[in-house]
């Protein structure tokens, strides 16, 4: 079997806006923000409204991520999370099929 070589993936997606409102909501839900926080070991968590689509691994994204976001995986002070698959459903989001949300932590 052979490994497919991506050189270049375009991660750009736009989200309708009840789908957005949806999700945000879903996001900042006090319930789930405390699940986040709890997880990270953080007394409290913000999401930052970014929001971005994993991309596939290669030498211009080792992260896995479009590179203006690395800043947030390197930082001791932001959490990236997968989305739950459904959040992505009751918001009704299917392309893409996979996002990523950056939240900051509080102390």
């Amino acid at each position: 079997m052979k490994l497919k070589i991506v050189q270049n993936y375009d991660a750009n997606f736009t989200l309708e806006p009840t789908a957005k409102e949806t999700l945000f909501g879903l996001l900042t839900n006090e319930s789930f923000l405390q699940q986040v926080s709890q997880q990270a070991q953080s007394s409290s968590v913000e999401f930052t409204e970014l929001l971005f689509q994993p991309v596939p691994y290669s030498l211009s994204t080792p992260k896995g991520m479009p590179p203006q976001f690395e800043q947030y995986h390197n930082s001791e002070d932001y959490l990236i999370i997968n989305i739950p698959p459904n959040f992505m459903f009751k918001a009704k989001i299917f392309n893409p099929n996979r996002l990523c949300a950056i939240y900051r932590k509080s102390s």
